[in-house]
């Protein structure tokens, strides 16, 4: 007999995009199903790297000081020619985003993190060792029959379904979406121990033609290693004991002293999803994209794509906004997604050549344009990552040079109790609008005002750090004051022209302003979001 659950959300697949998504909605208080077809979390070499902006996702769903202290934060990258010398050194200083740049963690012990999150949540179920076998939409919802443990048979009736179950999605597969991009036929061996016999604090990317590989030093004692393998070499072959000595004898000491914990292969991808979303489902993570591992943006790619949907989900089902606006999901993340993969693909092509000649080619050429200061800082900080701009979607571009799409910044600032704490801490879960040394609620209508308390948008006034006690007033008891610590609000609103900012969710601006044009730009932001719905009572679903 099929048991039926009815939710407002089902999530398929429980890594850390699924997680994020289900403790973002959790977090919304939208009712939510997570069904993952392990009953326990996979202990292999997977994802190490977690960069600012993940991290500001995290922070945002209230884990991010926990996952912090399992973390090296800030770790160098560095890429070294055939000779052991050093081409490139790469430590960002920016926290232009409240966090590191480069991080470095272990991703078992992040989505424990994630799962023990949820249980903070009421209307978040997680439903372990259950699979999905059968995916059909109607007008109003979607319907999933899953497998779950001791043959039982489960039907979920939900209005929307996020699929988060990797690359071999089956979610994908049931709506027919093409994974399009190539497969790399060369596949690399990952080797992990835990007792690190190297003395050296960073990320190397050895790009040796006799055998590049990949040495990253890791929490708690932990080391990786990947070796590209030749053609001709077999996989299980490679994984045995006196190969993987072999492999490590010419980097370790005495590679039988190592403790090897885990060993496989892997073959890399350069795909991506067709699309994004197909109807009232959407593809997250490594089932929308699958990238290779140079870039470490594989699982970071996949949390900005939770940290998008998961809010436009929940204004739709709460009634917020118009179903229509989860089509923008696809149109705001599925170029930058693309655009992750080519860079991953590109430090691929710099790591692996294994002609000699080729190999001295680039080591010159690097050599060369490092001594021009401007590229050295360019790559110094990780000026070549791509950051996302969205053009279209939900935001108010008001020129050719506007901030509207791109992420807000997050300085320090002191507020009402006198503490300094990162400003997304004073923004609030859902919008908010920020006004430099004005109160921005001020500068809007009652209509304007009452339509952005219906978003439970958060008012902020920034003050600058000399201004005096009668700049705190605000002109509305909801408006919240900050001070601008260290100017790094002065600064972006100076460079931007702008005295007002709105800013989504997700952290990236909705629209810029003067005080005279806010209220346009909140007029454009609600035809955007579309009419909200009328939402039934939780007894009534």
């Amino acid at each position: 007999m099929t048991r039926t659950i009815q939710t407002q959300v089902a999530v398929v697949g429980g890594g850390p995009t699924g997680a994020t998504v289900a403790n973002f909605l959790g977090m919304y208080g939208v009712d939510t199903v997570l069904v993952e077809r392990n009953l326990d979390i996979i202990d292999y070499p997977r994802a190490v790297g977690m960069d600012d902006e993940c991290l500001r996702s995290l922070q945002a769903i209230g884990l991010a000081d926990e996952l912090i202290k399992d973390m090296i934060q800030n770790v160098p990258l560095r890429f070294f020619d055939a000779h052991g010398r050093c081409f490139a050194d790469i430590r960002p200083t920016t926290r232009e985003y409240g966090w590191s740049r480069r991080n470095v963690f272990m991703q078992p012990q992040c989505e424990q993190v994630l799962r023990r999150g949820l249980d903070r949540f009421p209307s978040v179920r997680t439903l372990l060792g259950h699979d999905v076998v059968r995916l059909e939409q109607h007008d109003h919802g979607a319907e999933l029959d899953v497998l779950a443990p001791e043959n039982e048979r489960l039907r979920i009736q939900a209005e929307y379904v996020v699929g988060a179950d990797g690359g071999r999605s089956t979610i994908r597969e049931l709506l027919g979406v093409v994974l399009e991009g190539v497969t790399h036929p060369r596949k690399w061996v990952v080797i992990e121990c835990d007792n690190d016999p190297l003395d050296a604090q960073y990320t190397a990317l050895h790009c040796d033609p006799v055998r590049p590989y990949v040495c990253v030093h890791l929490p708690y004692d932990y080391r990786r290693w990947e070796f590209l393998m030749f053609p001709g070499e077999d996989a299980d072959e490679m994984l045995k004991p006196a190969k993987v000595r072999e492999l490590l004898g010419r980097h370790v000491k005495d590679p039988a002293r190592l403790n090897i914990i885990r060993a496989r292969v892997y073959t890399h991808h350069s795909r991506i999803a067709q699309h994004f979303t197909a109807g009232r489902v959407c593809l997250i993570g490594d089932a929308a994209h699958l990238m290779p591992p140079w870039a470490g943006q594989g699982m970071n790619t996949g949390i900005r794509d939770a940290t998008n949907v998961a809010w436009k989900i929940a204004a739709i089902v709460t009634g917020r906004a118009d179903p229509a606006v989860l089509a923008t999901y696809d149109g705001e993340r599925r170029a930058h997604a693309a655009a992750m993969i080519d860079l991953s693909t590109t430090l691929g092509r710099i790591l692996s050549p294994t002609d000699h000649r080729v190999a001295v080619a680039r080591d010159l050429f690097f050599r060369g344009v490092t001594w021009a200061p401007a590229v050295k800082n360019w790559l110094l900080q990780m000026r070549f990552k791509p950051m996302p701009q969205y053009t279209e979607g939900v935001v108010v571009p008001d020129s050719r040079r506007s901030p509207a799409g791109r992420m807000f910044i997050q300085p320090l600032v002191e507020d009402a109790d006198g503490r300094a704490v990162r400003l997304d801490d004073v923004l609030g879960p859902w919008f908010a609008v920020l006004g430099f040394d004005t109160d921005p609620a001020e500068h809007l209508t009652d209509a304007q005002r009452d339509y952005l308390a219906g978003l439970d948008t958060t008012f902020v006034k920034v003050i600058d750090s000399r201004a005096g006690r009668a700049r705190r007033a605000t002109a509305h008891p909801r408006t919240q004051v900050v001070e601008d610590l260290e100017g790094h609000l002065r600064e972006w609103f100076t460079r931007h022209r702008a005295r007002v900012v709105v800013i989504r969710p997700d952290r990236y601006v909705a629209a810029r302003s003067g005080r005279t044009t806010l209220g346009p730009a909140v007029d454009r932001l609600r035809r955007l979001l579309g009419p909200p719905a009328d939402v039934p009572d939780q007894e009534e679903r």
